[in-house]
């Protein structure tokens, strides 16, 4: 059994106004509606746990049946940090693999999605990433250098875990090193296996990135 944990317990500052990103509507309705479908499509059997804003609840509950949006989901309010909403949505999650997706990602490929299950297999933890095409430099202070941009990936969710892995993971105390769920993962030994994720798969945060996806929603809806 597969589990996908969608991650949806902030409030988004970086867009500014008073809704959280992840109610924000594309093409008419809230975007992590369009997350969701994105997953439920690829694997219609998994189990679904979605974390939101403590404050929410009720306003989701309220958007699911005014969208009549009926994918079976599991929600939870989401912690202080994102460690702790995850820590507490793997309660509730009975899957074998364990996925972890941003509630504003609703642009993972099939492809990507297909080869994540895939690997996680051998792997017990894999991730998709993307190359960085922009040059780097490296600022330290009033300094800064080059860097060979080679050298490093975008990474990208959803992260798959063995979820015996993922769940041993989050027993530790939260730390700042811990910028996702692979690096949670890493912190107890854990080689992380890095895949090709799809370049679509922007994580909407301001404005400009959700006029992007009113364009890319338009172009890919032949091909995902």
């Amino acid at each position: 059994m597969l589990t996908f944990i969608i991650t949806a317990g902030g409030i988004g500052k970086r867009m500014g106004g008073s809704t959280p990103k992840q109610f924000l509507l594309l093409n008419g309705k809230p975007l992590l509606m369009h997350t969701i479908e994105r997953i439920h499509h690829f694997d219609a059997s998994a189990e679904l746990i979605v974390t939101l804003p403590e404050d929410y609840l009720k306003d989701w509950e309220e958007m699911c049946e005014k969208y009549s949006f009926q994918i079976k989901h599991a929600v939870i309010p989401g912690g202080e940090e994102r460690f702790d909403s995850i820590k507490n949505a793997l309660e509730l999650a009975n899957g074998e693999w364990i996925a972890v997706h941003d509630g504003v990602r609703p642009f993972a490929g099939r492809q990507v999605l297909t080869e994540l299950v895939k690997a996680v297999k051998t792997h017990r933890a894999v991730i998709p990433v993307v190359p960085v095409k922009e040059s780097l430099r490296l600022v330290e202070g009033e300094s800064s250098a080059a860097v060979p941009r080679n050298h490093y990936q975008i990474v990208q969710t959803p992260q798959i875990f063995e979820g015996k892995l993922l769940k041993k993971a989050y027993e530790q105390k939260y730390t700042h090193s811990f910028t996702d769920d692979a690096s949670v993962v890493e912190s107890i030994g854990a080689r992380i296996h890095l895949i090709p994720g799809n370049d679509e798969n922007i994580k909407i945060t301001n404005p400009v990135d959700l006029k992007l996806a009113e364009i890319l929603l338009h172009s890919l809806k032949d091909v995902y």
